[in-house]
């Protein structure tokens, strides 16, 4: 900026070098912030839900009180889509003057935007957090990445089983308490029902297969010094995957029709009364009450391999982290606690049916909404994430293991064949990502 001759003496000067220094914050070469300004406008990116009118509700009260603890401060909060949420998100992290200051993302993103360079670790923070102290073990893990944090969990999300009330009082039928259990009650709803599936399956449901795998004691990978080693050609990964593609065929879920359905498929498969059994989300919750099975349903843990346990679930959900760059490091951090804390998350519930984080609000959400009590019970039997590596959003978007599935249940390959290519194209990911 060129200054007009008459503002251009000595006191002019000094203001300007203070506002370029306030509007341009220096950045040191990994692209973190020297500031650390007191006041000013901190910028928000959250996702924009299905229906957004109640987080946005919710975000204003948490909001209104941070502005109220720090008078000469300002949040804007733009409410960004999912769909386009990688493009935006890299742009931010190559263009740290545009950048806002905290994100929410999806937990399987912790790894590999920590290694872009563009979160803040907030270890020691969090670590005098007091409400953290009761966050649950696996949503701390989905914000940690080589033992330092890199947010605050928002919510989790896990799968259980539905299942129709109506056909299984009808069939004599009672909720299967085995994966065995499971496979055969599906098969006895088909047989005596064929326009229904016994339940619906999808060869695209990664997060619906992986308790299979888990239960039967695999793993989707292993440790190995910095980085993973596949390990879903295992021999106990073999068993689970074999169970879970025994669910497609004629005398269940026709491998033509379901090999190709996702998640969001299968949850509308039985919304819509096409399906006995599904495995679908709390976050399914409000889907299937609006569906034609809305008062003929029912919600239980989905089973593991042994009778009366429970299959480790994905524990899916969002986080909100502090990006590196900004130059208000100490109010973003305040500003992710007012966001993720236990009152927000609690009222976030209420709203929107999104779980706690912390062990002791979802515990006051179950018995506000008795709904939530199988998901909260899967919850506490233990939940699994996926590899902390970069490499994994690699395997996610290069469709992997849908592709494993499919090719399972098309006939194209045995099991052990279609592992083995699944774990080479694993590792494959996960060598650049260490």
């Amino acid at each position: 900026m060129k200054l007009p001759a008459r503002l251009a003496t000595p006191a002019a000067l000094l203001l300007l070098a203070a506002l370029t220094a306030t509007a341009c914050a220096p950045q040191t070469s990994d692209g973190t912030s020297t500031a650390d300004e007191k006041t000013g406008t901190l910028r928000v990116w959250l996702f924009q839900e299905v229906s957004n009118k109640p987080k946005e509700r919710v975000v204003e009260q948490a909001v209104a009180a941070f502005e109220k603890r720090h008078q000469g401060t300002e949040v804007e909060v733009e409410y960004i889509p999912v769909e386009t949420r990688a493009q935006r998100v890299k742009a931010a992290f190559n263009d740290p003057a545009s950048a806002p200051d905290l994100i929410e993302y999806g937990n399987t993103d912790t790894a590999g935007y920590v290694k872009d360079g563009g979160l803040a670790d907030i270890s020691a923070e969090f670590a005098a957090w007091d409400e953290a102290k009761d966050t649950d073990p696996t949503a701390k893990r989905s914000v940690t990445v080589a033992g330092k944090v890199y947010g605050a969990p928002l919510f989790v999300g896990v799968r259980a089983l539905y299942y129709r009330t109506d056909v299984f009082a009808e069939l004599g039928l009672t909720a299967p308490r085995s994966q065995a259990e499971l496979v055969s009650t599906a098969k006895k709803i088909r047989k005596a029902k064929p326009d229904l599936y016994g339940i619906a399956v999808g060869g695209a449901y990664t997060y619906g297969a992986m308790p299979f795998v888990w239960s039967a004691g695999g793993e989707l990978a292993t440790a190995n010094g910095d980085s993973y080693k596949a390990a879903i050609a295992g021999e106990a990964a073999l068993k689970g995957i074999a169970t879970y593609t025994s669910l497609f065929g004629d005398d269940n879920c026709p491998a033509a029709k379901c090999a190709q359905m996702g998640g969001n498929a299968t949850v509308t498969a039985f919304a819509s009364g096409k399906a006995g059994m599904a495995i679908g989300g709390d976050f399914s919750h409000a889907a299937v009450e609006a569906g034609a099975v809305k008062g003929k349903y029912a919600v239980v843990p989905l089973p593991g391999t042994t009778p009366g346990s429970i299959a480790p679930a994905f524990a899916g959900g969002n986080n909100i982290g502090v990006l590196k760059s900004t130059s208000h490091r100490t109010l973003a951090v305040d500003l992710l606690k007012s966001l993720t804390g236990k009152d927000t998350q609690g009222r976030l519930f209420d709203a929107m049916g999104f779980l706690p984080t912390y062990t002791d609000v979802r515990a006051s959400a179950a018995q506000r909404r008795p709904f939530v009590k199988p998901f909260i019970d899967t919850l506490g039997a233990g939940t699994r994430f996926v590899p902390a590596s970069p490499g994994w959003g690699q395997i996610d978007a290069g469709l992997v293991l849908p592709t494993m599935f499919q090719e399972i249940v098309s006939g194209r390959k045995d099991v052990k064949t279609a592992a083995d290519d699944a774990a080479k194209k694993m590792d494959a990911a996960f060598a650049p990502a260490g």
